[in-house]
């Protein structure tokens, strides 16, 4: 069972309609009493960094979510907010991971980053298991996470390398959508479950 963590800035919807279509069970989690009952935690994610930690941690699920043991998967904001702090609106964020969201600079860049992208695993790690190399994903964000040897799962280039997908212990983020991925989003959910 996933718990998915709704704190009124997940893009909820399509996730549980790809939950639904790979036949993986899941629950919404609103509240502390949601928490307790799951294998794994995902939080989505859409919006702005600011209102998405106060929400979160009206929530009263960050403590939960910083001493579980079991796999988390921050996507898209979700994946920024397990970072030590944005600059989107200069946000403390959950620091399970200590690295920087920060905000495309280049002027030459169209943001937000929207539509497909190339995404490239770094190693071999389970999240991609089963995905080829340098495939295809869905991403829309205007902040990123700066790339880093120690967690970095996979990296993507849009004006500069970045990570695009990140790992400290049971704790991973992708910046990219992949519930609205086509099949190899839905590889990597499915991975993601069976870990």
């Amino acid at each position: 069972m996933i718990g998915v963590i709704n704190y009124g800035a997940g893009n909820i919807f399509s996730l549980k309609s790809a939950l639904n279509r790979l036949n993986i069970k899941h629950k919404i989690i609103n509240k502390v009493s949601d928490f307790d009952g799951c294998e794994r935690y995902i939080i989505p994610g859409v919006g702005h960094a600011t209102p998405a930690m106060k929400q979160l941690t009206a929530t009263g699920l960050v403590p939960l979510i910083k001493q579980t043991s079991k796999p988390v998967l921050g996507i898209c904001l979700g994946m920024q907010l397990l970072s030590s702090f944005s600059e989107e609106g200069n946000t403390d964020l959950l620091d399970l991971i200590p690295i920087k969201t920060l905000r495309f600079t280049a002027e030459d860049l169209k943001i937000p980053h929207m539509g497909w992208n190339k995404v490239h695993a770094l190693n071999n790690n389970t999240l991609f298991k089963g995905i080829e190399p340098d495939s295809y994903f869905y991403f829309v964000h205007s902040y990123y996470l700066e790339h880093t040897e120690q967690y970095s799962l996979a990296t993507t280039n849009y004006g500069l390398t970045y990570a695009s997908s990140i790992q400290k212990n049971n704790y991973f983020g992708v910046q990219f959508h992949p519930e609205k991925s086509g099949k190899t989003g839905e590889q990597l959910l499915k991975n993601f479950s069976e870990l």
